[in-house]
């Protein structure tokens, strides 16, 4: 029996998968977690929602991580799984729902110099884009994918995503100048 206890044991294959499952699992959260957090944070505007979607992303990814055959496509395969998630929070929470125009709303926002207020026009402008449009102009300029990520992303057509940032780009412009024009009437 204690020679049996003391035997020379035979290393055991599932370890040596969930190690090397383990490495791989944090080389990827190490390499895309900033990444993940700005385009939560992108998606909901709060730094406690962002955490959390990108935690349950994280989770996500290690339960289907054997599912992840190309670990060049991990980014894309994350933010996949991340924009899920965030469409997962609202399809648990039901929302009080008000009428806007009962609430005068002001613009409390305090601008520091010239160039902070123009980001925040741009933003303002970017908001007011079809989602359609917006969602894969914010992957292509904030996230940096190329259009074959995008369409993977999205689940789109190469060429629907090309368009679709083509005509965002112009409605931007489009918004952008309009506004000057009017900012323009408005002084003078």
């Amino acid at each position: 029996m204690i020679k049996h206890f003391f035997r020379k044991k035979k290393p055991d294959a599932s370890v040596s998968v969930d190690m090397n499952k383990q490495r791989r699992y944090e080389a990827l959260v190490r390499a895309w977690h900033r990444d993940l957090y700005r385009y939560a944070y992108w998606l909901c505007h709060d730094p406690h929602i962002a955490e959390d979607l990108v935690q349950e992303t994280c989770l996500r990814a290690w339960r289907s991580l054997d599912s992840l055959q190309d670990d060049s496509a991990a980014k894309s395969w994350l933010i996949t799984i991340l924009r899920r998630e965030n469409a997962r929070r609202f399809e648990r929470k039901q929302l009080d729902l008000v009428d806007i125009d009962d609430y005068a709303l002001a613009d409390t926002q305090q601008y520091g110099n010239e160039q902070d207020a123009e980001l925040q026009m741009l933003r303002r402008q970017i908001m007011k884009l079809a989602p359609e449009y917006r969602e894969p102009l914010v992957l292509q300029v904030m996230a940096g994918f190329n259009g074959d990520e995008i369409a993977d992303i999205l689940g789109l057509n190469r060429n629907t995503v090309m368009t679709r940032l083509f005509r965002a780009r112009n409605q931007l412009k489009e918004q952008i100048e309009k506004q000057s024009e009017q900012r323009g009437q408005h002084n003078g």
